[in-house]
């Protein structure tokens, strides 16, 4: 074991595990990694030793070479013992895309229910083109009128692509109470902003603490408003989350994260996360003081860099939540569109 320090925040190890090895981080816990074919190009992924098998934290995509280093990994650092349970932080793909594939292979799903309500439903909603509501959204968000036309004519993303078929029946997960895995009593601490309800596990017994992409070092999830709930308010609930979660961090905490590597120093992040959109609303109601702009106008005030094709829906999505919560506030107003439908956003007052 190493340490490494950056920014206040520590990590007892200082590289991730291989692929299809495993890291013991804690009595009875192993740390695993799932690849990702994205820019964040890994997912943490855990086991808790319980009894004569496993619990399993998080799972990766549903694909063929994820199931493959699931089998490497069951074979060899899991010892070939079963996967009695498996437990979703919360429904993004990258964390419970094989929880079904688990299930198929007798394990029990734990996760909140409006993260299994979520899963069940976006499986069950393939969409070969964008929807009119979905383009419409974009439009108004101020997508380039080029970039509208392709996209409208792609295959978008669907859960289905990437998530193995969820069967009907799971254990809820209840915010403030508390569950036993592992050997160890955990309490439940759900967030929102990320994804509804996000659970993250807080031992009795000793300083560990599950984060999900709730408690991340180093990056910040995305907070993203969607077309199936365009006046959302993710950076609102995020902040708030962040708050409640500050009242139960200590410096002794390790956490396991969704992302990254294990760290230390979670009081600190909590206020480093909490800071990051702060500042990112202050710089966007001084600019629309300035004059008016859309949500794809805001993207160098945002994120300070060029948005690429391929991460420009994510930038798109959480622009249009940084103007949410400042139209919420009442510290912006409607100034109008542009000739392409594009809403412009100007300060109130």
């Amino acid at each position: 074991m190493s340490v490494s320090v950056a920014d206040g925040i520590s990590h007892p190890w200082a590289e991730p595990p291989a692929q299809g090895d495993a890291v013991e981080v804690a009595d009875g816990v192993l740390w695993m990694r799932q690849p990702l074919p994205m820019k964040l190009d890994h997912v943490n992924v855990y086991a808790f030793e319980d009894g004569d098998g496993w619990t399993v934290v998080d799972t990766g995509f549903d694909s063929r070479k994820s199931r493959a280093i699931w089998q490497v990994l069951l074979d060899e650092p899991l010892q070939g013992r079963p996967v009695h349970r498996v437990i979703a932080t919360h429904h993004h793909p990258d964390h419970l895309g094989l929880a079904g594939w688990f299930m198929d292979h007798g394990a029990e799903l734990w996760t909140t229910r409006t993260a299994w309500l979520m899963a069940r439903m976006l499986v069950l909603d393939e969409q070969p083109v964008p929807t009119p509501e979905t383009i419409s959204f974009w439009r108004a968000a101020g997508m380039p009128p080029e970039l509208v036309a392709k996209r409208a004519g792609e295959r978008p993303f669907n859960f289905v692509d990437s998530v193995h078929a969820i069967p009907p029946g799971y254990t809820r997960l209840i915010d403030g109470e508390t569950v036993r895995f592992g050997g160890r009593d955990w309490l439940i601490a759900t967030g929102d902003g990320h994804a509804p309800e996000h659970a993250t596990f807080w031992s009795q017994q000793d300083d560990l603490v599950i984060g999900g992409d709730q408690l991340l070092p180093g990056i910040s999830p995305n907070l993203g408003v969607y077309p199936t709930e365009p006046k959302a308010n993710p950076v609102g609930e995020w902040l708030d989350s962040c708050t409640r979660f500050s009242e139960l961090a200590e410096d002794r905490h390790l956490v396991l994260p969704g992302h990254k590597l294990p760290f230390r120093g979670l009081p600190l992040r909590l206020t480093q996360m909490r800071e990051n959109h702060v500042s990112a609303l202050e710089r966007l109601r001084v600019a629309l003081g300035e004059s008016p702009r859309s949500a794809v106008g805001c993207f160098p005030l945002l994120f300070k860099r060029p948005i690429g094709e391929g991460e420009f829906g994510l930038a798109l999505v959480e622009a249009v939540a940084h103007l949410n919560y400042l139209a919420k506030a009442g510290q912006i107003t409607r100034a109008g569109t542009d000739n392409h439908g594009a809403v412009l956003w100007s300060a109130a007052g």
